[in-house]
């Protein structure tokens, strides 16, 4: 029994070691790289870029979110004077801007320096657009 262990130990460790290579040091280098990803993204959201980076962001008077519009879906900007249908925050009891119709009274642009290798020297792009909105809902109420 003896010389039958002395024989199966080393194909144990061998086994073993290949265990671990083969699941134990993959799941290492994607926790590392799930606790690395999740610094950046928390570095992002200190710095306010990852909530409304290319996105044209729609503001109210007091400085309030009305709503994002990611600006890939976009085949123009609004201009100053338009008047624009949001959805606002809905129709609930907690939603601070109801869906319907705003005036845009100032557009805001925001460029970054593009660092790629293939870019042009002084090249930038959109990263990001405010629109100033004033409810035309509120007007109207006023009104009356």
């Amino acid at each position: 029994m003896l010389n039958y262990l002395i024989y199966i130990s080393p194909l144990g460790t061998f086994l073993a070691t290949l265990a671990w290579f083969l699941l134990g040091l993959p799941t290492m280098v994607a926790a590392f790289y799930q606790a690395w990803k999740g610094r950046q993204e928390a570095k992002e959201v200190r710095e306010g870029t990852l909530h409304s980076m290319d996105c044209l962001e729609f503001v109210s008077p007091d400085g309030g979110c009305v709503n994002l519009v990611p600006l890939e879906t976009l085949h123009t900007l609004p201009k100053p004077g338009d008047v624009v249908l949001l959805p606002g925050h809905g129709v609930s009891d907690a939603g601070e801007f109801v869906p319907g119709a705003y005036l845009v009274e100032r557009i805001e642009h925001i460029y970054t320096p593009v660092q790629s290798k293939k870019s042009r020297p002084y090249q930038a792009r959109l990263t990001k657009a405010v629109a100033h909105v004033a409810s035309l809902h509120q007007a109207m109420a006023e009104r009356v």
